[in-house]
């Protein structure tokens, strides 16, 4: 268990990731700023440079 996560928070990428029909992939290191919480603990909402919808899982990001 990690440090615990609430609306807001800007999060950093552990992981590169490939985002589905962006055809983009989000680099590590990468900061996401202003966070939402969804009902699943392990799922992150946020937005990202024309990335609209993205979800990302708790696993891969870490508090910035």
């Amino acid at each position: 268990m990690g440090t615990l996560l609430a609306d807001g928070d800007s999060v950093t990428l552990v992981k590169d990731l490939k985002v589905k029909g962006a055809g983009q992939t989000l680099k590590r290191g990468t900061v996401i700023k202003s966070i939402r919480l969804t009902g699943d603990d392990q799922e992150i909402d946020c937005r990202y440079e024309g990335i609209k919808g993205l979800v990302l899982r708790a696993e891969f990001v870490r508090k910035a």
